[in-house]
């Protein structure tokens, strides 16, 4: 097996250790207009520093949804919310990552991963 590289950040300074959630946020440009997923990711890593949850955050350039954006994808649930503002990400923390309950009418789809189907740290190159 190849060494990993080094990271500038270790897993425990990213938070990674206490995660319970990890969110992926599509900025666009397809999906929706940059400035409005830009307005949606600031509002997003601010709520995150503002109240620390336990959870991990990655902005992608792509989710392959090309409409209805921003789209939010948050696991281990594995829902997916469109057309996400700087303001309904904030219901979407209060109800779904902080209580445990997903905002119903926002979710495009649902599709959690297996993690008896995950390949775990034995897993070959």
């Amino acid at each position: 097996m190849n060494a990993v590289p080094k990271s500038p950040k270790s897993f425990d300074e990213i938070g990674l250790p206490a995660a319970r959630h990890h969110l992926f946020l599509c900025a666009g440009p397809n999906c929706c207009a940059e400035a409005q997923g830009r307005k949606t990711w600031e509002r997003l890593k601010a709520s995150l520093q503002e109240r620390p949850l336990p959870a991990l955050r990655t902005k992608a350039a792509c989710l392959r949804i090309c409409a209805g954006g921003p789209w939010l994808v948050v696991y281990p649930e594995g829902i997916w919310y469109g057309q996400v503002t700087p303001e309904r990400f904030e219901r979407i923390r209060r109800e779904h990552i902080e209580g445990g309950v997903p905002v119903a009418e926002w979710i495009g789809a649902v599709h959690p991963l297996n993690p008896a189907t995950s390949p775990g740290p034995d897993c070959a190159d």
